[in-house]
């Protein structure tokens, strides 16, 4: 019998890439009649039962505790700096972290600019000194189409940076495009396409992010305006258009369910093509389950409902807010595929608690931990 570690030298794959591809590749069916905001009582009669989050899969994306990286080692005790944080975080527990750039406090070990490729071998012996592993970056797409030659050079720089420090990802944390109408959308996903493609070359996933209103309604029908453009939706969503028209081989999504519930909150209605108002609920959870390994990272975000504010909920550490990731993880399909990595905008504190950020990421990994199905 061929052993793991020869059929997977025999395909050419690193041990990152063969778990990958022989776990969880079977997506889950829609469910009807599901909500993102079922009951954890509802998740546990699914049958999932046990830890949710598996030690391996806790995961931080490092925007998170960007003031500590970013300040100056000498002015305090507190970590600072790419290597203090990084040993901070593997002590609290997280196996994963997304980076957020590569940049750091000029006075920090390893200088301001980690953006190369020694920088990368240097984030990577420390990564491999406090048992951690790097998923993926929000960092460079390019912004040109066609690709010049600049961009094309500088894309392909971090996707040398990216298998250095062992990811089986590389994304942005922005939306596709920012436009409301199909034909920039078009646009958005021939780019991403190609880019798709260059990036499985190098054995990486493509994978670009949401906020909420990459999940309002597209504008492609009804009467057009001074410009030309459409003015009434047929009522599919933007970032579940651009998901049918990209190659699901090379372009992937990191769910932030977060700001997928603030889309839930916020567009719930539409103008259809005959003038009349519709009204169509979000749903996050359902979006994962039909295609669920499109999603190989999300971002754990955790949000209070507060129906006062323009979003619907109030960003707090993971655990203390309302969203039900019990139901959302226990839900989804494809047990063990997904990373999900806890983030929190607004996780850095002011002068009276500059610990702040890293307070919230040992709550939020405890709270992590402890879910259960």
């Amino acid at each position: 019998m061929q052993t793991a570690g020869a059929l997977r030298r025999g395909l050419g794959l690193n041990r990152r890439q063969f778990l990958a591809a022989t776990t969880g590749l079977t997506a889950a069916a829609a469910v009807a009649g599901v909500g993102p905001l079922a009951s954890a009582a509802q998740a546990a009669g699914n049958g999932s039962n046990g830890v949710l989050v598996p030690p391996g899969k806790r995961g931080i994306i490092l925007y998170t505790v960007r003031d500590a990286i970013s300040r100056d080692p000498r002015s305090t005790s507190l970590p600072s700096g790419f290597r203090p944080v990084l040993e901070e975080l593997s002590r609290i527990g997280y196996k994963q972290v997304e980076f957020a750039g590569y940049s750091q406090h000029a006075n920090s070990e390893g200088g301001a600019n980690l953006e190369t490729v020694e920088g990368a071998r240097l984030l990577r012996g420390w990564l491999d000194d406090n048992g951690l592993e790097a998923e993926g970056n929000h960092g460079f797409i390019p912004g040109s189409w066609p690709l010049t030659p600049a961009d094309l050079d500088r894309f392909k720089l971090h996707l040398e940076i990216a298998n250095i420090l062992g990811f089986g990802h590389v994304g942005t944390g922005n939306d596709p495009t920012g436009s409301a109408y199909k034909a920039d959308w078009d646009l958005a996903a021939d780019k991403w396409n190609q880019l798709g493609l260059i990036a499985s070359a190098a054995g990486l996933k493509l994978y670009t992010h949401n906020h909420d209103v990459a999940y309002s309604f597209l504008l492609d029908s009804g009467p057009l305006n001074a410009q030309g453009r459409p003015t009434r939706s047929s009522g599919i969503r933007r970032l579940e258009y651009f998901l049918q028209i990209t190659d699901p081989e090379n372009v992937w999504l990191e769910m932030d369910i977060f700001w997928a519930h603030v889309a839930q909150f916020r567009y719930r209605t539409f103008t259809a093509p005959d003038g009349s108002v519709q009204e169509s609920i979000f749903n996050p959870l359902g979006v994962v389950q039909a295609q669920t390994t499109r999603f190989p990272l999300f971002h754990a975000k955790d949000g209070k409902y507060n129906p006062a504010t323009g979003n619907g909920y109030d960003m707090v550490p993971f655990g203390t807010g309302d969203i039900d990731y019990t139901a959302f993880f226990s839900q989804m399909g494809a047990k063990g595929y997904h990373n999900p990595m806890y983030e929190q905008d607004n996780a850095p504190g002011n002068a009276a608690n500059p610990g702040q950020s890293l307070q919230y990421s040992a709550l939020s990994y405890t709270n992590m931990a402890a879910l259960r199905g």
